[in-house]
């Protein structure tokens, strides 16, 4: 098999790629997946969300244990099928923070600014109500369908707006626009009430394209590396077959923050004691291969609801369950067509005037006063209305890693976040804790709150032992192929794998440091704006287009 691309990932960054790349019917395409099709029912419902994980879509990975956590091991999720984790996320579109990507710049990658990596946010958007948005921001010829919650919003939600503003968080209806910081409600990858993944919105409609080949229960063993060159890759089907397809010009990995730095290191690139522990023979040494690893953490601050159907937990009694279902299969509305998150807060913790360093989901589903809630597994959710703050630490300062558990790619990597080992990480979510409580308490929440019921104690050791018990993470790993140009980079800022020709690196896992916010809008804009960089060509803002003005 001889393609001119081989693409190893059909997630957020891998679909995209597939779309842009083989818009031209003189290139050969090759895209593997090692999940399959996205045609599990649930994927399509958004409020099925919690029932991917653990599922055969996710490939259900978790941390070694955390030393900061008393041992811990943490869950991570991660799509395993067309569209990836697009496919399995909650769908919060959140591009993150200008001075995000300024930093990138001025790390000293060059064409990475907020103002030049704008188009390509533009270019993949067709948002719904771009015209009720901050001008200059906003696209509506994209693939991807963005809006908010058209057809169902619990009353619980506006009351969280409220209850912000009332504790001195401003209303923001548009946090993709002007300015991140404040309260409003989040923009979804929806569209008709139905998931909007990468999958449904850049490589579905160009299956047909005959130059575009896509192979999925494929797992990539190891790209092939001939004098300094990466070739081709070595991948195994569902029937255990192992095959070789060639790349004339380049291959492409965006298999993910945890499974790119494996197949680079699985080829023999990376940290050489690493490499030869595992008796793979050092092709070409990068030290900072599955280093730097980031990842967004959160707990929760939930509470009891004093109204009956005040929220979205329609799973409680079987007539609500009954409604909901024909809500939606009769015309996609109703709880099931949204996501489990409703509304949001961007504010400082450390200084109002500066980039924002806390996030607030709000989500109208109680999670209890028990540590034996699973934020991962519906199952274990109390049976009661409530509704839930889930304060999010956005720029952490832990640093982790990812390794090799054997020379086996059927065998997980080693993935060492080192969650909460900054000092400052802690200090700034037990912060956001009390911040989350001081919300919970304001009067807008008054109708509907009976009780608030985590964290019980709200001393500083309650709050820490509330955070040892119900920590999660996001699942928004990034940085383990970090673009630069210092010596601890794998990928330079055109994505190219340093000392390597022919190989390049597209997907979140390139992010020198995490955006400030949902990372999904991150990496389909990475993978926009990699493909205009293996095309050599470059995204245009409109000349129409307004002057857009620095804020935080």
């Amino acid at each position: 098999m001889n393609y001119d691309f081989i693409i190893v990932g059909a997630g957020s960054a891998g679909c995209v790629l597939a779309n842009r790349l083989s818009a031209d019917p003189s290139v050969s395409v090759l895209l593997l997946e090692a999940g399959g099709p996205d045609s599990k029912f649930e994927i399509q419902i958004p409020a099925a969300y919690g029932k991917l994980h653990r599922s055969a879509v996710d490939w259900g990975f978790w941390t070694e244990p955390q030393q900061a956590l008393d041992g811990r091991r943490i869950y991570l999720p991660r799509g395993k099928t067309l569209g990836g984790s697009s496919s399995t996320n909650a769908m919060a579109y959140v591009r993150g923070n200008r001075e995000d990507y300024n930093d990138w710049a001025r790390l000293g990658n060059t064409g990475w600014s907020f103002d030049e990596v704008l188009p390509y946010f533009i270019r993949s958007e067709h948002n719904e109500q771009a015209g009720q948005l901050d001008a200059g921001y906003h696209g509506t010829g994209g693939p991807l369908n963005v809006t908010f919650a058209q057809t169902f919003r619990t009353p619980v939600a506006p009351a969280f707006v409220q209850a912000c503003e009332q504790a001195g968080i401003a209303p923001n209806p548009d946090y993709n626009g002007a300015n991140q910081a404040g309260a409003g409600f989040f923009q979804f990858t929806i569209k008709d009430g139905k998931r909007h993944s990468t999958a449904s919105a850049f490589l579905k409609p160009v299956l047909n394209r005959p130059n575009l080949k896509v192979i999925t229960h494929a797992l990539t063993q190891r790209v092939i590396l001939q004098q300094g060159r990466a070739t081709g890759v070595e991948f195994i089907t569902g029937k255990s077959t192992t095959q070789t397809a060639t790349a004339r010009r380049e291959v492409i990995l965006s298999a993910g923050a945890f499974q790119s730095p494996q197949l680079l290191m699985l080829s023999g690139i990376g940290p050489k004691d690493e490499l030869k522990r595992h008796g793979i023979d050092p092709k070409h040494e990068l030290p900072g291969v599955g280093q730097n690893l980031q990842d967004h953490l959160f707990t929760a601050v939930s509470a009891l609801s004093s109204q009956r159907g005040s929220t979205s937990n329609f799973h409680l009694a079987p007539m609500r369950q009954v409604l909901a279902l024909t809500r939606y299969f009769m015309g996609r509305k109703g709880p099931l067509s949204t996501s489990p998150l409703e509304a949001y807060a961007f504010t400082n913790q450390l200084d109002p005037t500066g980039r924002v360093d806390l996030q607030l989901h709000f989500a109208p589903i109680h999670l209890g006063d028990q540590y034996n809630v699973d934020l991962y597994d519906q199952n274990t959710f109390p049976h009661t209305d409530g509704y839930t703050i889930l304060p999010t630490l956005l720029r952490p300062e832990s640093r982790g890693y990812v390794g090799l558990r054997s020379a086996n790619i059927a065998d997980a990597p080693v993935i060492q976040p080192n969650f909460l080992t900054a000092e400052n990480d802690r200090a700034l979510l037990m912060g956001g804790i009390r911040r989350s409580l001081e919300i919970m308490e304001a009067d807008a929440f008054g109708p509907f709150r009976q009780r608030i019921q985590t964290p019980p104690n709200r001393s500083d050791e309650g709050l820490w032992h509330h955070i040892l018990n119900q920590l999660e993470t996001v699942y928004h790993p990034v940085g383990t192929c970090k673009m630069g140009i210092d010596d601890m980079a794998v990928v330079d800022p055109q994505l190219r794998v340093q000392g390597v020709e022919g190989l390049r690196v597209i997907d979140a896992s390139v992010m020198p440091q995490v955006v400030s916010g949902n990372t999904n809008a991150a990496a389909i804009m990475i993978g926009e704006k990699g493909a205009d960089l293996v095309l050599g060509q470059t995204a245009q803002i409109s000349a129409s287009q307004p002057k857009l003005r620095s804020t935080i």
